[in-house]
């Protein structure tokens, strides 16, 4: 894929639309990359000019702030806001709600003003504008569908009907689960819970939010974070129901859809 980085496009003194916050999830885990590479597909597809950093990004820290290591945290967040103004750069979109909420309301206090979209809402904002059409009778055409609101991007900020809206373009049967918007349930990972063991308890939180998705009767389980669809992917391979249940990002089930 023929992706820049942003130091290339400023070498040919040209610059991006949007800078794409890859995340450490997006770089190294081998399923969270395929739902970078289809977010890039898609970006491709409609000739949107954009570039990556590269070497140059690091975490934003957010994991070290939930874990409690606020040294680390503002050690990532400053070296990030230093790249990220040294260039220059205004519009971030990214597909992890964890890095969207920490450049939204934890970078500004350290400096950091930038304008950041999570990429279901630029999904849904590309559809609206009529620069994304969804192609009629995909894979996914009338298929029953679950849609898993993530913390950072639900209950933390408040989007909820943007990757619904996505859902609608698609036309599928979208089939709520029992707790879903602002009574959404976590899939068990936030909080720095990604890294450490389970506490004692009779059941794990990404099993029994895996329940109420199996219980809609749902054939695809919609995800839009990469930890979500770790703990949902691993909740769904618990139950052997991995045939007969699918967990997808947003991106990826647009780009299955149009065969990009």
């Amino acid at each position: 894929m023929n992706i820049p980085t942003l130091a290339e496009m400023t070498a040919n003194g040209t610059s991006p639309d949007i800078l794409f916050w890859v995340g450490c999830a997006g770089s190294f885990d081998a399923r969270a990359q395929k739902v970078t590479k289809a977010f890039c597909k898609i970006l491709n597809h409609l000739d949107i000019s954009f570039a990556i950093l590269g070497n140059e990004e690091a975490c934003t820290g957010d994991p070290a702030r939930r874990a409690g290591n606020e040294f680390v945290f503002q050690m990532l967040a400053n070296q990030n806001i230093q790249v990220l103004n040294g260039y220059g750069v205004k519009k971030i979109v990214t597909t992890c709600p964890h890095c969207f909420n920490t450049f939204k309301n934890e970078y500004p206090e350290l400096g950091g003003h930038f304008d950041v979209i999570h990429h279901t809402s630029y999904l849904q904002s590309l559809i609206d504008e009529g620069r994304l059409k969804i192609a009629d009778g995909g894979p996914f055409k009338g298929k029953s569908i679950t849609y898993h609101d993530s913390c950072y991007l639900g209950r933390a900020n408040q989007i909820y009907e943007a990757p619904r809206e996505v859902l609608e373009a698609l036309d599928v049967e979208l089939k709520e689960m029992k707790r879903c918007r602002t009574t959404g349930l976590c899939c068990g990972a936030g909080g720095g819970q990604m890294w450490k063991e389970d506490e004692p308890g009779k059941k794990r939180i990404n099993i029994e939010r895996t329940e109420e998705a199996i219980a809609t009767g749902a054939s695809v389980i919609a995800v839009n974070c990469p930890f979500c669809l770790t703990m949902m992917s691993d909740g769904v391979k618990a139950y052997e129901k991995q045939d007969e249940i699918m967990v997808y990002d947003l991106s990826e089930l647009i780009v299955q859809q149009n065969q990009l």
